[in-house]
C-alpha cells in the first residue's frame, strides 16, 4: 500500500465547484429552512469541504413571503436593529417585518447561522432572496434543491 498517494484536499475559491441552487420557501419552516440553506452555503453537504474557504453553492430562495412560523412568534418574535443614535433603537415584530421587507425574515436567519468573521460575510453575499416566484438569476440555471420536512 502506498500511503503517499492519501493527499488531503484542501479547496480554495479556484477549484471549488460552484453550483446554483433554488430553494422555494413556500409553506417551510423559517428556522428548518434556514439551517439548511446555511448548510448549502457554506458547502458542509459536499465531500470536499474545507472549513476556512468559501466552498459552498450559491443559493437563490423564492417566494420569501410565503414562509411559515409556529406558535404566536408572528406577535411575538421581535427583530431589534439601532442606529447608533440614543433612542435610536428599533422594534419590529415578526408579523411587520413580513409586511414591509418578507425576504429579511430569511435574510437575518441564515445570516445569524453563518461564521461571524470574514468568512461568513463572504459567503452571506451568496445567498439571493426574492419574494414571489420570479428572480433575476435564469442564466445561471439554477437546480431545484427540495428541502427536506
Amino acid at each position: 500500500m502506498d500511503t503517499l498517494s492519501y493527499k488531503t484536499v484542501s479547496v480554495n475559491k479556484e477549484n471549488a465547484d460552484k453550483k446554483w441552487l433554488l430553494v422555494d420557501a413556500e409553506g417551510q419552516r423559517l428556522g428548518r429552512l434556514c439551517t439548511e440553506i446555511a448548510r448549502l452555503l457554506r458547502g458542509k453537504h459536499k465531500v470536499n469541504f474545507t472549513p476556512h474557504a468559501d466552498c459552498g453553492d450559491y443559493v437563490i430562495v423564492i417566494n420569501a413571503e410565503k414562509v411559515e412560523l409556529t406558535g404566536n412568534k408572528w406577535e411575538d418574535k421581535e427583530y431589534i436593529r439601532f442606529s447608533g443614535y440614543p433612542g435610536g433603537q428599533y422594534r419590529r415584530t415578526a408579523k411587520e417585518v413580513r409586511e414591509r421587507t418578507p425576504e429579511r425574515l430569511v435574510e437575518n436567519a441564515v445570516r445569524g447561522m453563518l461564521p461571524k468573521n470574514r468568512l461568513g460575510r463572504a459567503i452571506y453575499k451568496n445567498l439571493h432572496v426574492v419574494v414571489g416566484a420570479d428572480h433575476k438569476h435564469e442564466a445561471q440555471q439554477p437546480t431545484a434543491h427540495a428541502i427536506p420536512s
